[in-house]
């Protein structure tokens, strides 16, 4: 019997977990799932006789070494900063991991170890990243075997409310971890544009958008995300003289995203006494600089913030609870832990709402003859209301699959990867096509 070992119950593991259970009796499989709210776990699990739930601390060493050197397979749900501490005790334990987190330096000095361990680190295998790599490099492949040669690559990703199913002045509801909604574009962003290299730091990254035309939902906003050059090499996009991974929101929100940004109450290493006991506007009011005084803290903040102090970024800001004079309660000890204490009380996905998830691709290409085309590649998935969210089934459905191919030996491939290699992309896409999460394509040549 293979074990598989499943890190994290929240949001995006319930169509995971399902998956893994409905197929563990064909295949032979026990599923343990282990959170730190040990009632996630059992509710993921239910009474499924080929499943555990066990609360996991991250930060227990001994139970981390205990159940990590049980398993064959890791699949890691928990936040990103702990992913190389666990891929270390996989490493140590020859035990497989897969992820949906990005693999940064820390992941990928381990491969020599992994190489030599005959194990596998395959990371960024969800939806974005994940889907969005695997459709790319295929997209790309199809290109090129046309006799095509890629000049411009743009890449973008979001998770949504569906349009009109939420009623908030953002326009967007929680639909993954909140606190990586708070964190986003905390590393800033690196990217190609017409053979130049574009640095936007986190304090300017939500103030850089621009329209992106969605086929199916119309004008939506951009901004880039992350280290998107590192992608050329991975790709082979020797070529191109822009390349871009981005998000997407409706238009409006990174308006005022950016001045939360501005403020600085993304911030997880700052603590802040008896948290819990203070008020929002008591937080706030701490991130105005002394210089700022007189009037109450709305006037002082959009004189800091340089805003309108009646306009619509301010209406949001008192929206979302900027200034509530009431004891926050929240666990933790940062502004990031309040600012997760907020959306899931302001933008908490109702019951009868559903949500999506957008990919799009769009590439520029020219060929011998001299023909260009611009090619847009897009995919939209809905979620069901009350039911699994197109966020969990989108980033659970890859992960589960490439669990499937490693523990039916269908994965020749060791040490640390992320899935553009064909053994992995060609069957986990013919999955997912199978089973309707495809790609539509448009095509417009450039004259």
């Amino acid at each position: 019997m293979k074990r598989i070992l499943v890190l994290g119950a929240g949001r995006s593991a319930p169509f995971l977990i399902k998956y893994l259970l409905d197929n563990a009796e064909h295949h032979d499989w026990f599923v343990t799932v282990g959170d730190v709210i040990l009632e996630a776990a059992e509710k993921a699990v239910g009474r499924h006789p080929r499943g555990a739930a066990i609360q996991f601390d991250v930060n227990d060493s001994e139970l981390r070494a205990q159940i990590i050197a049980a398993a064959d397979v890791v699949v890691n749900l928990i936040a990103p900063n702990f992913q190389a501490m666990l891929a270390a005790d996989c490493l140590k334990h020859r035990t497989h991991m897969v992820s949906a987190s990005y693999c940064n330096e820390q992941i990928r000095d381990m491969n020599q170890d992994a190489v030599r361990h005959g194990t596998l680190i395959l990371t960024e295998m969800g939806l974005d990243p994940g889907i969005d790599h695997m459709s790319a490099i295929s997209l790309i492949e199809e290109i090129r075997g046309r006799g095509g040669k890629i000049t411009s690559f743009r890449s973008y990703g979001g998770g949504l409310p569906a349009p009109g199913e939420v009623d908030n002045p953002l326009q967007y509801a929680i639909t993954w971890n909140p606190r990586n909604v708070v964190m986003s574009g905390s590393d800033g962003a690196l990217f190609l544009e017409n053979n130049a290299v574009k640095i936007i730091p986190h304090q300017r990254l939500f103030q850089q958008t621009w329209p992106v035309d969605v086929r199916g939902l119309g004008v939506m906003e951009g901004y880039a995300n992350r280290d998107s050059i590192s992608y050329k090499d991975y790709f082979g996009l020797d070529d191109v003289h822009t390349i871009v991974r981005g998000t997407l929101r409706y238009p409006g929100f990174c308006e005022t995203w950016s001045q939360i940004v501005n403020l600085g109450l993304p911030n997880e290493n700052l603590s802040i006494p008896n948290l819990a006991e203070k008020s929002v506007r008591d937080v706030v009011k701490m991130f105005l600089p002394a210089t700022v005084s007189g009037g109450s803290t709305e006037s002082q903040l959009a004189a800091y913030l340089n805003i309108n102090p009646t306009g619509a970024v301010m209406s949001k800001l008192r929206w979302l609870g900027l200034f509530s004079d009431e004891p926050l309660g929240a666990k933790g000890h940062t502004s990031t832990h309040m600012m997760v204490h907020l959306l899931n009380e302001k933008l908490a996905m109702p019951a009868t709402a559903r949500d999506l998830v957008v990919l799009v691709h769009e590439l520029d290409v020219e060929y011998d003859t001299g023909r260009k085309e611009q090619i847009k590649s897009t995919m939209i998935e809905y979620g069901q209301a009350g039911g699994i969210t197109a966020m969990s089934k989108t980033v659970g459905m890859p992960l589960g699959i490439a669990v499937k191919l490693l523990l039916n030996n269908e994965l020749p491939i060791t040490g640390v990867q992320i899935p553009i290699h064909p053994a992995v992309y060609r069957p986990i896409l013919a999955e997912l096509a199978s089973e309707g999460l495809s790609f539509t394509e448009h095509v417009e040549e450039v004259l």
